[in-house]
């Protein structure tokens, strides 16, 4: 699905990313883990062209997209789901999520009936602002908002941090049912090690920017764990 190759990213002449290699296989999750400050929500907005610069080779699908815009990356079937969710207060739910039809390769705008499934809350409460929503609902609109642009690949940057307990096992049930049932492939940045050796099938751990680690989820150790995500 997507292969990267030596990656490196920068701020400025901060340089935060630092030769990252790894091959995220299609229909499946892959979980990015680390401390907080190794560079995992960097590598999403990387992957996205959301970074100062890049150099290094990405390829999705066989399209070599190194090179391509935020928005060319995003009709080629790339969506980001942010860690603070930023979707607009002043939309309505229902424009919220066709905010992210435009990016649709086909330029259809309209509301996929699998965020009704998914979520029926926000269904319900189309013409609510979305300023109006708890957190836990917004982050549901987030991910709604990615699946109005029709992806094949969709990265979620800590989806559950912040968010009330009730809604936390909604979006995992979400995320794992997106991923087994039809086949969407997931790059999920995570704190929680449990959800993470549960949904995924493969890990990278970062470390200062780099991948210290990665395999099968069945190697992701609890000794991995206690060297690179405790504090």
């Amino acid at each position: 699905m997507l292969s990267i190759k030596n990656l490196n990213s920068y701020y400025g002449r901060s340089h935060v990313l630092q030769g990252i290699s790894l091959e995220v296989p299609a229909g499946r999750i892959t979980s990015v883990l680390g401390r907080n400050g190794t560079g995992k929500t960097t590598f999403l907005k990387t992957l996205m062209a959301l970074t100062d610069r890049s150099t290094g080779a990405l390829v999705l699908d066989g399209q070599d997209i190194s090179s391509a815009q935020t928005h060319q990356r995003a009709r080629a079937g790339i969506a980001y789901v942010p860690q603070g969710r930023e979707i607009i207060p002043d939309f309505t739910v229902r424009e919220n999520i066709l905010m992210g039809s435009f990016a649709r390769a086909d330029r259809k705008h309209v509301v996929p009936e699998l965020v009704g499934e998914l979520f029926p809350y926000l269904v319900e409460n189309f013409d609510r602002q979305g300023g109006l929503l708890s957190g836990g609902q917004q982050q549901q609109l987030a991910i709604a908002r990615a699946l109005a642009t029709g992806p094949k690949l969709l990265l979620l940057d800590e989806p559950n941090e912040g968010i009330q307990p009730s809604i936390v096992e909604e979006i995992e049930r979400a995320i794992v049912r997106l991923n087994r049932e039809l086949g969407m492939t997931v790059i999920l940045v995570e704190q929680n090690i449990a959800f993470a050796r549960e949904a995924s099938d493969h890990f990278a751990m970062m470390e200062k920017g780099s991948i210290v680690a990665q395999g099968p989820v069945s190697a992701l150790t609890d000794d991995l764990v206690h060297r690179h995500m405790t504090v």
